[in-house]
Order: structure tokens, then sequence, then C-alpha cells
């Protein structure tokens, strides 16, 4: 079955507006995976406007599914993970000022810096993930820099899923015999949701991990937070 990790940084965002610390960022971790989550992905930013670094630090005591951390292999974003090691680094190519990941890593232009910064890591026995669109050369190219995973960027599958969901999710399935002959594993996230989730599961089959923040907060709201992850987990099912 393909993991639920659940990005709680817009948890964050909610407790940074008003200050204070409500909601609590580590019961919200352990209330997720108590609910059924089988991950807890963050992604700390420059400005901390969300994810704050010490919130990563103190979530490494709370987190007994798997700990993701995502973004920007900075020299303070490596001194973190190196710090919590948590179970997988994503990297992802984001602008400090940028609102959200909206593309993945170029892994022929980057070879070099990529290669460099995964084997840091995997020097400390972390998973690898490499946030990626999905392009035949740039997949291979993840492979050639060590990469454990890939993360197939799904802004573009979302975007077009009530339009046309055949042509858009041709655009991921057609690269599963490249990523298998590369002998990497897949994950995937950006606007997954309730709506096209199962569509997206059903037609890539080899999906080990979605990370999912937005949508499943905004659930939350009408659904509950249990509730909300349950039901994603059932999209998730073979």
């Amino acid at each position: 079955m393909t993991k639920l990790s659940v990005n709680i940084n817009k948890f964050a965002t909610l407790r940074n507006a008003r200050g204070g610390n409500n909601p609590n960022i580590l019961k919200i971790a352990e209330d997720c995976q108590r609910f059924g989550a089988d991950g807890i992905t963050v992604h700390p930013r420059p400005d901390e406007r969300h994810i704050r670094y010490q919130d990563v630090i103190d979530l490494k005591s709370v987190v007994y599914t798997e700990f993701n951390i995502e973004g920007n292999p900075t020299d303070d974003f490596i001194d973190l993970v190196l710090k919590v090691k948590p179970t997988q680094v994503t990297l992802v190519p984001d602008a400090p000022d940028v609102l959200t990941s909206d593309t993945g890593w170029d892994t022929i232009k980057n070879a070099d810096f990529l290669k460099d910064i995964l084997q840091i890591f995997r020097d400390n026995k972390i998973r690898t993930s490499i946030f990626l669109n999905p392009e035949p050369n740039l997949i291979e190219g993840a492979a050639k820099v060590g990469a454990d995973r890939i993360e197939f960027y799904t802004g573009f599958y979302a975007h077009h899923y009530h339009q046309n969901k055949e042509k858009a999710i041709q655009e991921y399935s057609q690269y599963l015999s490249i990523i298998k002959d590369c002998g990497l594993g897949l994950n995937a996230g950006h606007d997954l949701d309730l709506n096209n989730l199962a569509y997206f599961k059903k037609n890539i089959p080899s999906l080990l991990e979605v990370s999912i923040g937005h949508a499943l907060v905004c659930d939350a709201i009408y659904l509950g937070l249990e509730n909300t992850i349950q039901l994603y987990k059932r999209q998730l099912e073979d």
C-alpha cells in the first residue's frame, strides 16, 4: 500500500499567524500518526514562515513513523537534516521567496551539485529523494547522481485532471518503466487531493509514498482531521 505522509506546514502557518503555540505542532504530528498517517513531512524555509527549524528538531522526538524533511539544500538546511537524521530528505529547488514549490530539479544541469549533496546524506544513512518534473532525461539524471527515489511534481496532473484525466496521467505513467530500469523508488506530491488521488494511484501502481498537506488540512476543517486522514488512506488502497 502506498504510504501517506502528512505535510504539517499549514498547521504551523496557522500557529504563526496568531503567535503562541496553538495549534501545537508536536501534538499535531502525534495525532496525525495516531489517526493513521504513515509519515510526517515538513518543509522548512529560510524565512520560517511556517515550520521553523526548531520545530524540526523538536519533532524528532515524537515522529515514530517516517520523517521526511524537504527543502532547498542550503548550508543551514543540510546542517539541520544532519542534526535530525530523518528517514528521508527530499531535495526541492525552490527559491527563498517562492510561494510554493512549483517545479523540479534539472538533474543534468545540476548534476555535480546534487551528486555531492546526496553523498553527504547517504554517508549519514538518510534516504534521498529528488523533486522532479516527469521527463525521461531528468529521471535518468536523478539515478546518475545517486538518488534513492524521485518525487514527481504532480501539479500538472492536478491542474489538468478535470479537463482530461487520461492525458494528465499519461504524462506520468509513460515513464514508469524508465524509473524501474533506473532502480529508483517513486514518491509524488503537490495538489493531490480526495478528487484526484485514487486515479493517480490506480495508474501508478509502483507509487511508494505521497506527501500531502494543503488539501488535507483544508479538508480537515470540514471533515475533521482523523476522518480526513482515513479518507486519504482509502484513496491509496490497492
